[in-house]
């Protein structure tokens, strides 16, 4: 009985102990910095005007190699899915120009991918409510994009939809899926039924 006594005694002096200590610090969560400066705020201006409050610039500056300045804001998706891959989780993406003083969206991704033309080649027929987004800059094509559907649309495959500035038709098109040739827009985007009997 007092092995059982003293036990109690040293496991309640144990807890007292515990829980007399300071919690240890909490470090706040730092964003991380991609090197990227921040954002002047007549781009953020123009990345809200596109996308609403939340709206978050990517990157700015000569994107396309055109001598006009543009950004590339973003909607983050709220919740990561736990079966995401890495890259940038988005609902909504856009692209603005400025073409002589005037901001003008010249890309959009919500649950299709358009631009002023219309649907880019290549966007699934069925909405999308949630892309990954990879991108790079690069010296000789400039800014290209790469969006991934985050669940498979209409149950097919999980394509990755590549899109970048075409000079020769001077604006954003998507591309083929070896990445080499330019798609053209389709106005709508129908479904095509068959009835076979």
């Amino acid at each position: 009985m007092r092995t059982i006594a003293v036990t109690l005694f040293f496991c309640t002096l144990a807890l007292l102990v515990a829980c007399s200590q300071p919690a240890p610090p909490q470090l706040a969560a730092a964003p991380p910095n991609l090197g990227v400066p921040a954002a002047p705020p007549e781009i953020t201006s123009v990345a809200q005007s596109m996308l609403g409050s939340e709206a978050e610039v990517l990157v700015f500056g000569d994107l396309a190699h055109t001598g006009r300045q543009q950004v590339l804001a973003i909607n983050r998706l709220a919740k990561t899915p736990a079966s995401a891959d890495p890259g940038i989780l988005v609902t909504r993406a856009a692209l603005a120009e400025n073409n002589g003083g005037k901001w003008m969206e010249v890309f959009r991704c919500d649950e299709h991918l358009k631009n002023p033309s219309g649907f880019l080649g290549g966007t699934p027929i069925t909405p999308v409510t949630g892309w990954r987004l990879q991108y790079q800059q690069n010296a000789e094509r400039g800014l290209q994009l790469y969006f991934t559907p985050l669940e498979s649309p209409g149950g097919g495959h999980i394509p990755t939809i590549g899109v970048r500035w075409n000079p020769k038709v001077k604006r954003y098109q998507s591309l083929d899926r070896n990445l080499e040739r330019f798609l053209s827009e389709v106005p709508t985007l129908d479904r095509f039924y068959s009835h076979l009997k």
